[in-house]
């Protein structure tokens, strides 16, 4: 039994889509910019509460800068994975940016010591899921564009 894979005779018209950068790197800059100008460098600047909710149990809901820059990062990586199926020309280069701003992260949380907080690995976390994320959506998708009968 064999297989024959069909090939299509003419060249379809390539996606080309706008250029994004890696969304995640807007947490990445608000954590630096916040960290070394208002924190003086100290990771534990994140655990101070920015306003308070009350909950209809009638227990306050306290958020902290670090809960706030959290919600950034989660709502950026819904973004960077919505933006990681689409497939052109322009989606090799995020990927690799991607990984360079994933490099970054990683580099600075072992190295910087205003990094050393759970806010900034968590943020790290978002940024490997995002290229792992992308490099499986585009390599299923390609999969995908092969025919077979």
């Amino acid at each position: 039994m064999t297989e024959t894979v069909m090939m299509p005779t003419h060249r379809a018209p390539r996606q080309t889509g706008r250029f994004i950068p890696p969304l995640l790197v807007v947490p990445f800059v608000l954590y630096n910019v916040i960290a070394f100008l208002f924190y003086a460098g100290s990771p534990a600047g994140w655990s101070q509460g920015l306003f308070l909710i009350p909950m209809v149990s009638g227990t306050d809901w306290a958020i902290t800068a670090g809960d706030f820059l959290l919600v950034i990062g989660i709502i950026m990586l819904f973004f960077e994975v919505v933006k990681s199926t689409n497939s052109g020309r322009n989606s090799i280069v995020e990927h690799m940016l991607s990984m360079l701003l994933f490099v970054a992260f990683l580099i600075e949380f072992l190295l910087a010591g205003a990094a050393a907080s759970s806010v900034f690995f968590l943020l790290m976390v978002m940024a490997l899921i995002d290229v792992v994320a992308g490099f499986t959506v585009s390599i299923t998708s390609a999969g995908r564009d092969v025919t077979m009968n």
